[in-house]
């Protein structure tokens, strides 16, 4: 009993040293910039070698991402789990709610919800981060599209509906979380109000005619 324990113990060491690391590296990006902050600065303020940060995160743009990689997965899965006779973009649109609903569960186990919410406002004023969004935002609109198509039967390769659906429906994500970043209310419930005004307005946007003459 006492030698099933031991792995389990370890682990979780082994997550409190991670999440350590990632709440001082958060923590200086945001009080001084992330290309000022230095590898060495972070494992200081954690009390640990360079080689252990290393070994939880392959450089800072990594520790960066690290939680809205497991936002975006819980995000995906989300998808997958949806009703299969919900239609593509009710499915995207409720999986979003239901990501952003539980933040504090899901982001809170590793760092404090608005510490990552005030990271993704880092990203969005920081060039080099904000270019690793762009590419990370690609990668995961094409895994959506797959999705979605697997969802409905559909061939993504030969039919375009998936990936349209999707680039729209991340398109207007993009614009949300764009103007959540240059606003002054920094909360949850903020960027959730935004998203569901946004997607709300996706549906007629597109299906109604724009011209008033």
């Amino acid at each position: 009993m006492v030698t099933a324990s031991r792995p389990g113990l370890r682990e979780r060491k082994k997550q409190r040293t991670r999440d350590a690391l990632l709440h001082a590296a958060l923590e200086l990006f945001l009080a001084q910039g992330y290309e000022r902050t230095t590898v060495d600065e972070i494992t200081e303020t954690v009390d640990v070698s360079q080689r252990t940060f290393f070994r939880y995160f392959a450089g800072k743009e990594e520790a960066v991402f690290f939680a809205q990689s497991v936002m975006e997965s819980h995000f995906v899965e989300a998808v997958r789990q949806r009703p299969p006779l919900e239609a593509p973009l009710e499915a995207l649109r409720q999986a979003t709610l239901e990501v952003w609903d539980g933040l504090g569960e899901v982001v809170g186990q590793i760092i404090p919800a608005e510490l990552h919410l005030h990271t993704c406002r880092l990203i969005e004023s920081t060039p080099a981060l904000l270019a690793t969004q762009l590419r990370r935002s690609a990668e995961l609109e094409e895994e959506l599209a797959r999705v979605i198509a697997e969802r409905e039967g559909l061939d993504v390769d030969t039919d375009p509906r998936p990936r349209v659906a999707v680039a729209v429906f991340c398109g207007a994500l993009r614009v949300t979380k764009r103007l959540w970043s240059c606003g002054d209310d920094t909360s949850p419930a903020s960027i959730r109000e935004l998203t569901v005004r946004y997607l709300d307005a996706v549906r007629p946007t597109l299906a109604e005619k724009w011209r008033t003459e």
